[in-house]
């Protein structure tokens, strides 16, 4: 009788907790927001630098009646979704390739480690003057940022397997193969999860700095041409965009995760 007393009251307490920290979110954002707003409107800042939540959302709705923003959004959602579909695919595919040869995993694994080491920033003007100042290389400069470490980390999910598992399989006269698609892709899959969940927002960091570069489009093209102009109400409201796009991604994705462990 005293457990269940105990557990009734921590799962109260538990579920009080919850409480207090989505009410606590929401109220340090309203704080800062009308601390923002009556700063600006006082004079304690400079609106003209620093603008503020009136003005941000007035410039979304002019945007919004002309479609401006549509147009925007849609090019950096574009880019952003095809180059973390493409870094998901061939992540899978060169580590399944690593794991079945470990002499090309021990020749090309050092590269991978410079490879995902180097500053990719470093790497979108280069690709910007092998591919040109078009959308494919922005969703090159998406996949740059991820792939590298999405490699190695599946790679090394795949080479930790369970070994009993995999005497298991020989022990019924299964090969590699089988090895592949019934032990180490179906115990690597809370792996991928994990790493689409890290990957949506690199691609996205990947995909502004190739915008900031190369773009005439997209929120990356009106950070760096609103800067340049000084139209910082635009500046802003394209980062908050940003933002609201990067929590939208993984909240979905985070969604697709629980929707598979709650069916598997």
């Amino acid at each position: 009788m005293s457990d269940s007393i105990s557990q009734i009251l921590y799962l109260k307490k538990q579920k009080r907790h919850k409480y207090i920290v989505y009410f606590s979110r929401i109220f340090v954002l309203i704080f800062f927001l009308l601390l923002w707003e009556l700063t600006s409107y006082y004079g304690i800042i400079d609106s003209f630098i620093f603008s503020s939540p009136s003005k941000i959302v007035k410039c979304f709705w002019s945007m919004v009646l002309d479609k401006s923003i549509f147009f925007h959004i849609k090019i950096t959602l574009y880019e952003t979704i095809a180059s973390f579909l493409f870094v998901i695919f061939f992540s899978i595919l060169f580590a399944i390739l690593l794991w079945s040869s470990r002499k090309l995993s021990d020749i090309v694994e050092p590269y991978l480690v410079v490879l995902n080491s180097l500053p990719k920033s470093a790497l979108a003007p280069l690709l910007i003057v092998w591919l040109g100042a078009k959308p494919t290389t922005i969703i090159v400069c998406g996949m740059s940022i991820a792939i590298f470490g999405s490699i190695l980390n599946l790679y090394t999910n795949f080479i930790l397997v369970d070994e009993e598992k995999l005497k298991l399989i020989y022990t019924l006269h299964g090969n590699r193969f089988h090895i592949l698609t019934k032990v180490v892709l179906p115990s690597s899959v809370p792996t991928i999860m994990n790493m689409m969940k890290v990957n949506i927002g690199l691609c996205l960091v990947g995909v502004i700095i190739g915008e900031f570069l190369a773009a005439k489009s997209g929120l990356g093209y009106l950070i760096i041409y609103s800067s340049q102009v000084f139209k910082m109400d635009w500046l802003l409201m394209s980062i908050v965009l940003l933002c609201i796009m990067a929590m939208v991604l993984y909240t979905l994705i985070s969604f697709i995760q629980k929707q598979y462990q709650k069916h598997f």
